[in-house]
Parts: C-alpha cells; structure tokens; sequence
C-alpha cells in the first residue's frame, strides 16, 4: 500500500523538459551537423578521385591486353575510343566524355595521358602516369581543382 502511495506522488511530482532544455540539445546537435556535413562531402570528393584513379587503371589494363593481342612494339599507342570501339574496354568510366586520352606502350610500364573532369569542375591530369605512379598517388580529391598524376 505505502508503495502505491509513492509511486503516485512521484508520478505527480514528474515534469517534461524545459526550453531551456530543448534549446540546449537543439544547439548541441545543430554543433554536431556543422562538423559532420564538411567531412563528408570531403568523403565524396575523394572517392570521385579515387574512382578517377581506378577508371585510369582500367583503362591502361584494357590497353595493355590490346597491345598484347596487336602484337605491338615499344612507341606504339591506342585511344581509349579505339579501346571501347575494339571491344577490349566495356566502359570508360570518367574518361568517356575525353576518348582523345591515350595510353603508349612503353618498356617498364604502359603509361596513360590524359585530362579528365571527376567532380564538377575539379580535373585530374594523367602525363605519362604508369599504374606504379597511379597507385603511389597519396592526394585527396577534395584539395585542388587540379591533380596531376606522373
């Protein structure tokens, strides 16, 4: 009986949050949005570049089984659009819009040359860039409007 008596009490003596109260946890989470939306738009940017990268890889593999199949000699060279029409690229990811990019055939390493946009008006440049210097290439994508890969 006396715990029914203090359950009731405290039932009546319970309050809902204040204004004050609900202002504090709005700021706080509104603190939290303002961190979070940055980092993840520089998570976007940098998988865009990345894929940039991979679509470059790609592509210098396709050439690769091209220049093999060709039968081709050192200071030869393909277009990625001679790659898509040949059938030994699918798809070009990025490069589909520059199909002027190339890839020559080099001793030590195929090397692709080319300038393609990966995210609105931010570029990556490929001179030259083998797949060891595609691979070594440490930059983000959210930092400059244009990376240059060797």
């Amino acid at each position: 009986m006396f715990k029914k008596l203090l359950n009731k009490k405290l039932l009546k003596n319970q309050k809902g949050l204040t204004l004050i109260e609900l202002l504090a946890v709005i700021v706080i989470l509104a603190i939290i949005a303002a961190i979070a939306i940055p980092a993840i738009g520089n998570i976007i940017e940098n998988s865009r570049y990345n894929a940039a990268k991979a679509d470059a890889l790609n592509v210098i593999n396709a050439a690769n089984i091209y220049f093999t199949d060709e039968g081709s000699k050192d200071g030869a060279s393909v277009t990625i659009k001679k790659l898509l029409e040949d059938n030994y690229l699918e798809n070009a990811g990025v490069f589909v819009s520059d199909t002027a990019s190339k890839v020559d055939m080099v001793s030590g390493g195929n090397k692709i040359t080319g300038t393609v946009k990966y995210s609105g008006d931010k570029t990556v440049t490929f001179t030259g860039a083998t797949i060891a210097g595609i691979n070594e290439d440490k930059q983000k994508g959210s930092k400059d409007l244009t990376a240059i890969i060797k």
